[in-house]
């Protein structure tokens, strides 16, 4: 499978989430499910990422045109386990291209509920911290029809911060719909026979560009 590259690129400011054609060489569509097979159009996922001396930054937008599995009473104080099995999209990140079976995994949800999850498959059994507190911080809505998500995660939660030129190595999912519907959209396709997010294998590169 080709390793494809997403550029990601400094800015001091935020990007406006509410852009209405955040295109262009810095987006990217999650459009494809983890099998390889084409989602519906009306599934698509646009993903806006930047960084700064301080933060990594992403945001997700997309349209509603089907019901959000989502929580009826949020909790945004602390992480939310199992937030997968809602609505959620999700980014996984390893700082080292060297060893790509560490990595950390940060979703949000349509409510703002987020999580935080430090993986490690060097054993070749995963090895969650559960515990692992990035300082991510998360914020969505849901108007006229549309969702913004957006995560902000500062680089100590990497213990690592890039340069221009910096490759990493990661993916990028989202989950949606519910039941026989329901939906898991990859950015590299993990291609498994079941649906499973964690294949450090196919990674793709976020080079950071200037």
């Amino acid at each position: 499978m080709t390793r494809r590259s997403f550029l990601i690129r400094h800015q001091s400011e935020p990007l406006n989430a509410g852009n209405e054609n955040p295109s262009g060489p810095f987006s990217l569509d999650l459009n494809s499910y983890w099998h390889g097979g084409i989602a519906p159009k009306s599934r698509s996922t646009r993903l806006r990422a930047w960084w700064n001396f301080d933060y990594f930054e992403v945001v997700f937008d997309y349209e509603v045109l089907e019901p959000l599995v989502i929580n009826s009473i949020p909790d945004r104080g602390q992480k939310t386990i199992g937030l997968w099995e809602r609505d959620v999209c999700e980014i996984f990140i390893a700082p080292d291209k060297a060893e790509p079976r560490r990595y950390f995994e940060f979703e949000v949800a349509p409510t703002g509920e987020w999580l935080d999850l430090a993986i490690d498959l060097t054993s070749g059994e995963r090895v969650t911290d559960w515990d692992y507190n990035s300082g991510m911080e998360a914020a969505a809505k849901i108007e006229g029809g549309r969702v913004l998500m957006a995560m902000k995660i500062p680089w100590d939660a990497f213990g690592r911060k890039p340069q221009a030129g910096d490759v990493w190595l990661g993916n990028i999912f989202r989950c949606v719909g519910e039941g026989e519907t329901r939906g898991y959209l990859a950015w590299q396709p993990t291609m498994t026979e079941k649906p499973n997010f964690h294949v450090p294998e196919v990674f793709g590169e976020f080079v950071f560009t200037k």
